[in-house]
């Protein structure tokens, strides 16, 4: 072998060894080219010295060592590669002295992944509890799916579904704004051939029993299959399932922080069909003759929307359940005239001697039995009046439950 070669070849492997990589790279381009070893006897020495006392592996070897994610420089490609200490007589290309050369000098930091984002979904699924089952569906905001969310539990009216219940009050629309989740179960017809939630029989009027222990089972189900704010769990209605919320909000208020109910009718105040029947016709309570023995209303958060020409729940019953809100608590009331909508509404809020506002009613002038602000891609909905979806979500917003609810 050509004596200046293999010289220029060990020295190429010292000056590796000794981190020299840009020194080894031109020994090596000197090797190929044929040149001559025009090294001085000072540098021969300096490398003799290195040979005999510095170098403590006197056989080259290839360490591997941890991974080191490279950045792009200087024209290189990107890749994760492992750091070594390389043996010239290993290298039998120039490219890859140097790059190993810039990958040993431009480590570069990880990037930090995004989370994970939900997608809006509107979900169908099924609950059994006991011998009951359910048929429900969900709508789900886009965003972060492990983020705490508040959860709305809304209850349709007779004849309706959840996809004509969500089409006609724009919840959905409303929640996608705000990240709520909604909750939309369906009474089945062969509980009740209209589709209605059975409010008026005393054995779904209380807690633990029939169709509230089922509906707050179902919320407790979907509470434990996705992250919910406990303490921003609320339940909101029209007509029988506004009644349905109003009874909800009674028999369970540690699971519900407020209630909303929408051309409803306050909870106890029937115990069977005939007597409902009447209480919607005129408004007037039979509460006290029915259920002589019940216990008084208990005061709840609660918003209230009405028609003043609802032919079908007469318009005294939301002023029952206002009344109810606030039971035994001491406050004052300011009333509001307003229009929104192409309709007038007068708005009364009961506030307690604090100044928090215990409990709204909203009259809309003229409506019917509709839900105030809908679509009328929906049944029941009434696009002329106040948005009543909105107002719901903000009045429940500023009133999560508290510790010792």
């Amino acid at each position: 072998m050509n004596p200046d070669f293999q010289r220029m070849m060990s020295r190429a492997a010292l000056q590796t060894r000794g981190g020299d990589l840009m020194g080894a790279t031109r020994s090596i381009q000197n090797a190929l080219a044929g040149a001559a070893d025009t090294t001085d006897d000072a540098t021969a020495e300096a490398e003799s010295d290195a040979r005999h006392g510095d170098v403590i592996d006197v056989e080259a070897r290839v360490i591997e060592d941890r991974h080191v994610e490279i950045g792009v420089t200087e024209g290189l490609r990107s890749a994760p590669v492992r750091r070594e200490v390389l043996d010239a007589r290993d290298v039998h290309d120039v490219n890859d002295l140097q790059q190993a050369h810039a990958d040993h000098h431009v480590p570069q930091a990880r990037e930090a992944r995004a989370p994970v984002m939900d997608e809006e979904r509107f979900l169908a699924a099924a609950y059994t509890h006991g011998r009951a089952s359910i048929d429900y569906k969900l709508y789900v905001p886009p965003g972060d799916p492990s983020l705490p969310r508040p959860l709305l539990l809304m209850l349709h009216g007779c004849t309706q579904n959840p996809d004509d219940f969500a089409a006609g009050t724009r919840m959905n629309e409303v929640a996608k704004r705000h990240g709520w989740l909604v909750l939309y179960p369906e009474q089945s017809t062969k509980v009740n051939p209209q589709g209605c939630w059975n409010w008026f029989k005393t054995s779904h009027q209380e807690r633990g029993r029939g169709e509230p222990a089922l509906l707050a089972a179902l919320t407790h189900h979907v509470m434990a299959g996705r992250p919910v704010d406990a303490r921003r769990v609320h339940v909101a209605g029209l007509s029988a399932g506004g009644a349905m919320a109003a009874v909800l909000g009674q028999t369970y208020p540690e699971l519900f922080a407020s209630v909303g109910v929408h051309s409803g009718l306050p909870c106890g105040a029937v115990a069977s069909a005939p007597e409902a029947l009447a209480m919607m016709r005129t408004g007037h309570e039979t509460r006290n003759t029915a259920r002589p023995s019940a216990s008084p209303p208990r005061a709840m958060p609660t918003i209230v929307f009405h028609g003043t020409r609802d032919m079908t729940v007469h318009p005294l019953n939301g002023e029952h359940v206002y009344a109810d809100a606030t039971s035994g608590l001491k406050t004052t009331e300011r009333i509001e005239h307003g229009r929104e909508g192409g309709r007038a509404y007068t708005r009364k809020t009961s506030v307690a001697t604090d100044g928090r506002p215990l409990a709204e009613l909203w009259l809309i002038d003229g409506a019917g039995h509709a839900w105030s602000g809908g679509d009328r891609r929906g049944s029941h909905a009434d696009w002329q009046g106040p948005d009543a979806a909105s107002q719901m979500i903000c009045f429940f917003s500023a009133h999560p439950r508290t510790a010792d609810a």
